[in-house]
């Protein structure tokens, strides 16, 4: 079972833009593409640890702000002829609010 958390609403993200937050100890950048879809991914770009939160958003990729590599927001992996992939995390909208997923942590 996955615990969502309500991390604000659709309107809260400027369209083409993001907002960051901390999700289990790690940076996440959640992002608004041109036509209303969320997605959400660990702030740090694979090749040089960037904040993929500062880059620009193109289509569905965000490009990240120290080199200009594009990272799919879907699926969190380098497009072209770059390599590389950064945690997706996964996103619902339920009307106008905005969930992510918990991170699950290990029983001791």
């Amino acid at each position: 079972m996955t615990d969502w958390i309500d991390i604000g609403t659709l309107a809260d993200l400027p369209l083409r833009g993001s907002r960051t937050l901390t999700l289990g100890g790690e940076p996440v950048a959640v992002f608004r593409t041109h036509d209303d879809q969320v997605f959400a991914l660990v702030d740090r770009c694979p090749h040089k640890g960037g904040p993929l939160s500062a880059g620009i958003v193109h289509g569905h990729a965000v490009a990240c702000p120290l080199h200009n590599m594009r990272i799919s927001l879907a699926t969190g992996a380098a497009l072209g002829e770059d390599a590389g992939c950064t945690p997706v995390v996964p996103v619902r909208v339920e009307g106008e609010r905005i969930l992510l997923a918990m991170p699950v942590r290990a029983a001791a």
